[in-house]
């Protein structure tokens, strides 16, 4: 789990890819949920939290290059 003043020093690239794996890894895990191989739904939620994080900075600095443009 990363926190948002740790979100805020990774370039877009680095955001944009993270938010790829963690949108690959819910949807793994909503595979599981469905077979009932999921073995902790809590880490499920985590991950969700984390993604809304980093979707919420990636927002925050292109709007903040488009301010400067």
């Amino acid at each position: 789990m990363a926190t948002a003043k740790e979100l805020h020093d990774l370039t877009l690239e680095d955001l944009n890819r993270r938010a790829v794996e963690l949108r690959q890894s819910l949807f793994k895990d909503r595979l599981k949920l469905r077979t009932g191989a999921l073995e902790s739904p809590a880490k499920r939620n985590e991950a969700r939290r984390d993604l809304a994080r980093i979707l919420t900075v990636i927002t925050q600095k292109e709007k903040a290059a488009a301010a400067k443009a």
